[in-house]
């Protein structure tokens, strides 16, 4: 274990400390962290699968989950919920993504026919959120219309969080290591939770945006103890919903919606009464902590993978899980993506780019480690292991490593086009 940690923070360390060189060359942090961890791995293979499989290496996924479902919500701007185009989001999350989850399920079912429908259901679940960690640099660029980057930009805050709670059904539908329940079982056990959380995230997410907000008003908080408090914010919230049986991914999720809601509401009344002070934006500085900490976590899940990596080599990898990762990556996302903005305000070439910019990153790992440590051992667990790998390095590769060829070969689309865009 100490040999491990010392591989992370070294690697780490050196990403962190050559970041815009390593840019350059096409190495971005997902890609560098990979790689790490595979060297680590093809060195001490013996122990990968019990180092995965363990109680810790659960609670550490379930509380970055919670961590990145938290400032995801939190990432949306522009001061409205849905982002400036909410009609544009709602059909991407609301329209786009159920049929997404539905195709990749049925996918799995032509490939993987051994598997129980509920796996095949986790199976959608892990690889269908899209995570713009593998690709940043890409959804930021200008060459991207406001439309385009804006969507993406809400869907990726917002996937996640929609599809835990499906996820988590699934989850206990499939037997969660200890026992198997029917539908009707499954659903009465993950709705009294729901429930919980929603109340759990909305009351903390307000009650803790208010005191933020009076704190800084009266000059109570320093710049250091206000990140502090946003950093414990979504920890806070994740483990007082369990303490009440809640859903502490669902509630972690809400709290930072109503959090960041709650700040904007705060702040409009201000500007409103005249009383705005020079310091309007707070939030965005509090934020700054917690985003670095999400970025330390998300590499550390990328080292993990480049470790499960090594044991997916020596598990072997079918055809079947090549052609189904494949799938999902491109067309089983272009396809709903792009049915669902028919008729939008949205261009061809436009739907066409939400549609193929789809990575995969942080949280197919977080879902994929869950379902592999929460199931029982045998052909499902090491499935889901090995279709998360699979799935993020090809996702590495299509939009991280191409990402600058993509941005380049936008930019030559763009100065082609002529045409103003449609309003």
């Amino acid at each position: 274990m100490n040999s491990l940690l010392l591989a992370a923070a070294f690697a780490m360390v050196v990403r962190s400390l050559a970041a815009n060189r390593l840019d350059r060359w096409l190495l971005g942090a997902p890609l560098v962290m990979v790689l790490a961890g595979v060297v680590v791995g093809w060195f001490e293979p013996s122990g990968i699968a019990d180092g995965l499989n363990t109680e810790s290496v659960q609670h550490a996924a379930e509380i970055i989950l919670a961590v990145l479902l938290f400032v995801d919500a939190t990432e949306v701007r522009a001061g409205r919920l849905w982002g400036p185009y909410p009609g544009l989001v709602a059909r991407v999350l609301l329209v786009a993504m159920p049929i997404s989850i539905a195709v990749a399920a049925l996918l799995g079912w032509l490939l993987f026919p051994r598997l129980p429908w509920e796996v095949l259901l986790l199976i959608a679940c892990v690889t269908v959120p899209i995570d713009f960690a593998p690709a940043e640099r890409v959804v930021r660029d200008k060459g991207l219309s406001a439309r385009v980057r804006s969507t993406l930009n809400v869907e990726g805050g917002y996937n996640d969080g929609i599809v835990t709670p499906l996820f988590l059904f699934a989850l206990v539908l499939a037997g969660d290591d200890t026992q198997e329940r029917t539908p009707l079982e499954a659903l009465g056990t993950v709705l009294p939770f729901a429930v919980k959380a929603l109340l759990a995230g909305v009351v903390i997410g307000a009650l803790l945006g208010w005191l933020m907000d009076l704190a800084h008003q009266a000059d109570w908080v320093s710049d250091q103890s206000a990140r502090v408090a946003v950093l414990l914010t979504p920890l806070l919230t994740f483990t007082a919903t369990v303490a009440i049986d809640g859903n502490g991914f669902v509630a972690s999720f809400v709290c930072g919606i109503t959090f960041r809601y709650v700040h904007r509401l705060l702040k409009a009344r201000r500007v409103r009464t005249g009383r705005a002070e020079a310091r309007t934006d707070a939030l965005n500085s509090d934020l700054h902590l917690l985003e670095d900490v999400t970025g330390l976590l998300t590499m550390t899940m990328w080292f993990v993978v480049g470790i499960a990596a090594v044991l997916t080599f020596y598990l072997g990898v079918s055809w079947q899980v090549l052609l189904f990762c494949a799938a999902v990556l491109t067309v089983v996302r272009l396809g709903p993506v792009l049915l669902a903005l028919t008729g939008s305000r949205m261009r061809r070439r436009e739907r066409l780019l939400v549609g193929a910019l789809g990575p995969r990153g942080t949280t197919t790992i977080v879902f994929g480690l869950l379902a592999f440590n929460r199931l029982p051992e045998g052909p499902a667990a090491d499935t889901i292991l090995t279709i998360t790998v699979v799935c993020v390095l090809g996702s590495v590769a299509l939009h991280g490593v191409g990402a600058t060829p993509f941005q380049r070969l936008l930019a030559k689309w763009n100065a082609g086009m002529t045409k103003p865009e449609a309003r």
